[in-house]
């Protein structure tokens, strides 16, 4: 089961490995401190949005969210949010993103992606 989170969040009982798709590592953070604090295990950047776009989510909302959503309808981006939802099946883990506004960020479009893929989430 797949848990859509806020890096750098407490972690959820059970929540499993947490992937992190974002564009940058933490700011200010070691590398090998990402998982204690509770950043990410595995960083998965081919699953955020884009540079350009990023710069695009604060003035329109609504292009950014179109624009994202054909940046993972490419090939590779397919095979990972495929992955994903199968893998839901059989353990549990995480994805997630920095935003405090789960509303106005990529995880929100990203959560709706892997459930069109038949993914279970929590």
């Amino acid at each position: 089961m797949i848990r859509v989170v806020r890096l750098g969040s407490p972690r959820a009982r059970g929540e499993g490995l947490r992937l992190g798709t974002v564009r940058r590592p933490p700011r200010g953070v070691r590398k090998a401190d990402y998982a204690r604090r509770n950043y990410y295990d595995v960083w998965l950047p081919e699953l955020a949005p884009s540079a350009q776009l990023v710069t695009r989510a604060q003035a329109d909302w609504q292009s950014f969210a179109r624009a994202y959503r054909r940046e993972m309808k490419a090939p590779a981006a397919e095979r990972l949010l495929e992955l994903l939802a199968r893998m839901s099946h059989h353990a549990d883990f995480s994805v997630g993103c920095y935003c405090e506004n789960e509303e106005r960020c990529h995880r929100s479009i990203l959560k709706k992606l892997l459930t069109g893929h038949g993914a279970r989430l929590a």
